[in-house]
């Protein structure tokens, strides 16, 4: 009769099968880990400059806020809290902010989605993917110069426009936005 041993005999037998089990619970933490990265990582989504024509003739009450900026642009990261408080704060009115990324293409992947992750970024995040910056620019507004941070508050509905092409505080996103809404 052949005996059943639950660990191996020698000490090398049992080196190998350790060895084992923590590369299988090293691959595993690994996959866990990436799993659970992604759940929190926000999709940003590829837009065309016909997106933002959408939205300029969006003949709804919607007040759409719609901020230019790019990770390498310091006052535009500055502003940043503002908006997500803007749009923390008018979640519940017919407000909607959406942060229009100018990066280059080739960083989404490497600088823009881990810059959105670790500035915990909840709002609306897109990337305008276009070559030719000079083909949208004046679709935003005939005023600007391509200057970043820049911002569009706009609802046609409400016959309302305002363009800021400067770093915005909390007070004057908050007042255009009140004015658009009693507009």
């Amino acid at each position: 009769m052949r005996t059943f041993r639950l660990f191996p005999a020698n000490s090398f037998q049992m080196q190998a099968l350790l060895a084992a089990i923590m590369k299988k619970l090293l691959y595993l933490s690994v996959v866990l880990l990436f799993s659970v990265a992604s759940l929190h990582a926000q999709d940003i989504p590829y837009i065309k400059s016909d997106q933002i024509t959408a939205w300029k003739n969006d003949t709804s009450n919607t007040v759409y806020v719609l901020n230019f900026w790019a990770t390498w642009c310091a006052p535009c990261v500055a502003e940043l809290p503002d908006f997500e408080k803007l749009s923390q704060e008018y979640a519940d009115k017919d407000v909607r902010v959406v942060l229009i990324s100018t990066d280059f293409r080739r960083d989404v992947e490497k600088r823009l989605k881990p810059f959105v992750a670790k500035k915990k970024l909840e709002g609306s995040v897109v990337f305008i993917d276009e070559t030719t910056p000079n083909k949208w620019i004046d679709l935003v507004s005939p005023e600007w110069t391509g200057a970043i941070p820049a911002t569009l508050v706009v609802s046609k509905g409400r016959g309302f426009e305002q363009f800021f092409e400067k770093q915005l505080h909390f007070e004057e996103l908050e007042a255009a936005v009140k004015a658009a809404l009693n507009n």
